[in-house]
């Protein structure tokens, strides 16, 4: 696929795994919308797009504002006339047993990692589906396959993710549209340091195994190469982890087997019947 002159839209653009992405597809000749909360290291990741990058766009929100979502999306798609691509990446961790976790701590994980991701891509399925084109990426976690103790609200979080993500690439196969979910295990980034304890409050350090892990840098890399090839499950991780998310990845003959069921007239035949 060739990124030039198509737009990219990160979210939690600001840091991490999303500043990296951003700077993989400037490098790819991308136009970038880049989203986030701190729109000063916005305006830093920003700086980075070029010269190759063909330019960004700042849209600051909160993703758990719709409202500020609803105007976000208007301005993302009138920049250039469409977004190609969307990335929902933006999240937190966690690090609690569930035993001390406040439910109010539950409910801002599920509220930030699946409610707000799901609301992102519907702003922008109709646009896409209308198009006949597009690309939508979720960033899950190997927490996101397999149960990991001290995650229970975040394991929650990614695995609704990705179950969203599934059901919407069946829906939307017959469109044009390309869903991808990517499973990162450790990456060198502040996950782990921002991650939520029990009563809500941030943890403040990391962790070894996330300050040895993969470099940002090469897991955009890797993950834009995959996407490219047109992997459906990307898992981005290395040794035991990688070992963990192998052992539960769906099969393509399952994808394949769900998109062949909507090209088949299940959607319609569904909705007749309700």
């Amino acid at each position: 696929m060739n990124y030039a002159g198509q737009v990219a839209w990160v979210t939690g653009a600001s840091s991490g795994i999303g500043a990296a992405l951003a700077r993989e597809w400037a490098q790819r000749g991308a136009h970038l919308v880049l989203s986030g909360r701190d729109e000063a290291r916005l305006a830093e990741v920003a700086a980075d797009c070029g010269p190759k990058g063909q330019g960004a766009l700042i849209l600051p929100f909160d993703v758990r504002d719709e409202t500020a979502l609803v105007g976000a999306v208007e301005q993302a798609i009138a920049w250039k006339g469409h977004v190609d691509i969307a990335i929902a990446n933006a999240g937190v961790s966690q690090r609690s047993q569930a035993l001390k976790t406040s439910m109010e701590v539950y409910r801002e994980i599920i509220e930030i990692d699946l409610v707000a991701q799901i609301a992102f891509a519907q702003a922008l399925i109709g646009h896409m589906a209308a198009r006949g084109s597009g690309a939508l990426a979720f960033i899950s976690s190997i927490a996101g396959k397999v149960g990991v103790p001290m995650r229970t609200a975040y394991c929650a979080a990614k695995f609704g993710l990705a179950g969203y993500a599934d059901a919407l690439r069946g829906e939307l196969s017959p469109q044009g549209v390309a869903v991808h979910v990517i499973y990162p295990g450790s990456i060198a980034t502040n996950v782990s340091r921002n991650a939520l304890t029990g009563d809500g409050s941030r943890r403040g350090r990391s962790d070894r195994t996330i300050d040895q892990g993969i470099d940002p840098a090469e897991a955009a890399r890797t993950m834009i190469d995959a996407m490219e090839r047109g992997d459906r499950e990307i898992i981005i991780a290395e040794g035991m982890e990688l070992a963990m998310g192998e052992m539960r990845r769906t099969p393509d003959a399952l994808f394949d087997q769900v998109a062949t069921m909507v090209a088949a007239g299940y959607i319609e035949k569904m909705e007749a019947e309700s």
